[in-house]
C-alpha cells in the first residue's frame, strides 16, 4: 500500500501574480501598440512573444494564439486595469486614447468603484482606467 496514499497534503500558498499573459493575433503589431501605450519598449520581442516589463515589476507577456501550448480553448473576461490618481488624470487619458483611435467601449463615467473609462487593445482585450472612490 502506497504510505502516502491516506496522509493529507498540506495546502501550497502561491505568491502574488507577476505575469499577465494575453493571447493575441500578431505579437508584433500587439507589442507596437503596447509600446506606444506605456511609453516604453517590450523587453524581449520574438515572432511568436512580446515582454514589457511595468514599473510595478509585473510582467506583460504577449503570446501568439496559434502558438499556445497548451493551445487555449474558449475565451474568458477580464479586464487590464490601470488605477490613477485622480479624476483630471482619467478624462486627460480618456482624450488622449480617443485621439490614438482606441475603441472607447464605455465612455468616462461614475461606478461604485469610482470615476472610470473603458477601450479595447487591438485583440479586443479591454483596459479600464479608474480612480478609485475616496473610502
Amino acid at each position: 500500500m502506497d504510505a502516502h496514499a491516506h496522509q493529507p497534503t498540506a495546502k501550497v500558498a502561491v505568491c502574488d501574480p507577476n505575469f499577465i499573459l494575453l493571447y493575441v493575433e500578431s505579437p508584433a503589431a500587439s507589442a507596437a501598440f503596447y509600446a506606444d501605450l506605456l511609453g516604453r519598449p517590450p523587453v524581449e520581442a520574438s515572432p511568436t512573444f512580446a515582454m514589457f516589463g511595468l514599473a510595478s515589476g509585473v510582467m506583460l507577456g504577449l503570446w501568439a494564439r496559434h502558438a499556445v501550448e497548451p493551445a487555449a480553448s474558449g475565451t474568458g473576461g477580464g479586464e487590464i486595469a490601470f488605477a490613477v490618481g485622480d479624476v483630471d488624470t482619467v478624462h486627460a487619458l480618456h482624450a488622449d486614447w480617443v485621439e490614438r483611435g482606441l475603441t472607447i467601449i464605455q465612455p468616462p463615467t461614475d461606478m461604485d468603484f469610482g470615476r472610470t473609462f473603458a477601450a479595447l487593445d487591438p485583440d479586443g482585450h479591454r483596459l479600464r482606467v479608474f480612480v478609485p472612490a475616496a473610502p
